[in-house]
C-alpha cells in the first residue's frame, strides 16, 4: 500500500485521475485492515458500517475516495481532467482514514495493554455482561 500511495503522489501532478485512481486501490487494500471480509469495496464499507467498527465521518471518507476514484477509473457524471484539487483532497481522505480507522485504534490498544494486569481484570469484571 506504501507503495501505491508513493506512486499516487508522484503521478499526481502528471496525472490527477491516475492519482485518484490509485487511491481508490489504496482504499479497496485497507479495509480488510480495518475489518471487512467481502471483496467488493460498497459492500464493504456497508459491512464495517453495520458492524459499528467505523464512524460516520471515515464512512464518508471511504465513500468519497471510493466515488471519485471510481470515477477517475470509469468517467461518468464528474471530470476529473486536470483537477489536481480535488485529487489531494482524496490524498487527506485517505491519511485521515488511516490516522482514525489504524494508528489511532492501535496507539490506544498499546497503551490499554500496558496498564496493570489487576487493573485490567478489574476493568474486565466491571465490563462483564450481568446476568
Amino acid at each position: 500500500m506504501v507503495d501505491d500511495y508513493e506512486e499516487a503522489r508522484q503521478v499526481l501532478p502528471l496525472s490527477p485521475r491516475g492519482a485518484a485512481a490509485l487511491l481508490r486501490l489504496i482504499v479497496q487494500k485497507l479495509l480488510p485492515i480495518i475489518g471487512a471480509k467481502e471483496d467488493d469495496i460498497n459492500r464493504m464499507i456497508g459491512e464495517l458500517v453495520e458492524k459499528g467498527t467505523i464512524s460516520t465521518a471515515i464512512q464518508q471518507a471511504l465513500d468519497s475516495v471510493r466515488v471519485i476514484g471510481n470515477e477517475a477509473v470509469h468517467p461518468g457524471t464528474m471530470d476529473l481532467k486536470d483537477d489536481q484539487n480535488t485529487a489531494v483532497s482524496l490524498f487527506r481522505l485517505i491519511n485521515f482514514i488511516v490516522e482514525k480507522a489504524i494508528s489511532e485504534p492501535k496507539e490506544v490498544a498499546a497503551i490499554f495493554q500496558g496498564l496493570p494486569p489487576g487493573k485490567l481484570a478489574g476493568i474486565a469484571n466491571r465490563d462483564k455482561p450481568k446476568s
